[in-house]
């Protein structure tokens, strides 16, 4: 299904639901509604403790969080994700009205920086299609870049193509912390990467057909966590289903930026339903020859599915029982405990 159509859907379905306010406005709470812009929401901001309602609708604009919108919340009025979408059409080889283009991270239709940022109950889109672009090789479209200490995200969907989520750090020697619940995460090729301390709590990440003859299509991971950080993305309780043929993608592939050579990603898959999409002889491959996955952080534990059969033990590296008690969203997120929450 072309991504535009799917959004046409959630639009239509948005306007079926419409729903008054949860609750009356009050000086620290915005509501948005169709025809208004999240953006101008965010800049009214002015300090910490804020929530910005997001009414159902399409909201077709790039939306940006500054570090100094702490402790924001920013929710759908429905408790369907399906009901309020953001969305745009950068991609990392669009350009800019200057003449250069935005790069991967520039691409995010929705950006945050801001500590203490709670999403919920929305979808967060990057509509750009390959096939209607054929001039453009830098092909990233990023629906999410995501830096800064506790940012949670709950029940939100991430819709895209190549790097649907960005999951990264405020800066190389930084280890913030993320936690996304409930999300459904949808793409192709490495599309959830990035180097933050990420945990990924009963989500559902979907991998999509591609028009390519080769396989395999993409990867659902790619972390680049820096060599210092002792956790990098853990995904528990969770499922992979997939919208291509069987085997035709891998789980991850390490990435170690250019900018970050010494990066040392980490990625535990662990407690999941693993679908016959991912390719259970060789779950893994590796991103560049001098940094193969094997000598990299990656492991799983007690996941199930037919994308999840161990026939070549080495293939597959498992954590030991010890291992993984240590593994869990309290040791990644320490004393932040956002999964405490009703």
């Amino acid at each position: 299904m072309r991504r535009r159509t799917l959004l046409a859907g959630l639009a239509a379905f948005g306007a079926l639901t419409v729903a008054p306010p949860a609750h009356a406005a009050s000086r620290r709470v915005l509501h948005v509604r169709p025809g208004d812009s999240v953006q101008a929401a965010v800049d009214r901001v002015d300090g910490p403790g804020w929530t910005i309602v997001v009414h159902p609708g399409t909201y077709r604009e790039v939306v940006g969080i500054p570090a100094d919108k702490a402790e924001l919340t920013l929710r759908g009025a429905s408790r369907d994700p399906r009901a309020a979408v953001l969305v745009y059409d950068n991609a990392n080889g669009t350009k800019k009205p200057d003449g250069t283009t935005y790069g991967t991270a520039g691409s995010a239709t929705f950006t945050s920086a801001a500590p203490g940022l709670t999403v919920r109950d929305l979808t967060l889109a990057n509509d750009w299609l390959r096939a209607d672009h054929p001039d453009i090789t830098g092909t990233q479209a990023v629906a999410a870049y995501v830096t800064g200490d506790r940012s949670h995200f709950d029940n939100v969907h991430f819709l895209a193509h190549q790097d649907t989520l960005f999951a990264d750090t405020t800066a190389l020697d930084a280890f913030d912390r993320q936690y996304y619940r409930r999300c459904r995460i949808e793409g192709d090729v490495d599309f959830v990467f990035g180097r933050a301390r990420a945990v990924f709590d009963a989500c559902h990440f979907h991998t999509l057909q591609r028009d390519v003859t080769f396989t395999p299509k993409g990867m659902v991971f790619a972390p680049a966590t820096a060599r210092a950080n002792p956790y990098g993305f853990l995904a528990v309780r969770g499922r992979i289903t997939s919208g291509a043929e069987d085997g035709a993608y891998k789980l991850a592939r390490p990435w170690v930026p250019s900018y970050e050579t010494t990066a040392w990603p980490s990625l535990v898959v662990r407690d999941t339903w693993i679908g016959p999409g991912i390719d259970a002889v060789t779950p893994y491959t590796d991103m560049r020859a001098a940094y193969p996955w094997r000598t990299m952080r990656f492991r799983e534990h007690a996941n199930s599915g037919p994308g999840a059969v161990i026939s070549e033990p080495e293939n597959r590296p498992q954590l030991t029982a010890a291992e993984a008690a240590v593994h869990t969203r309290r040791t990644y997120l320490g004393d932040w405990r956002p999964y405490e929450r009703p």
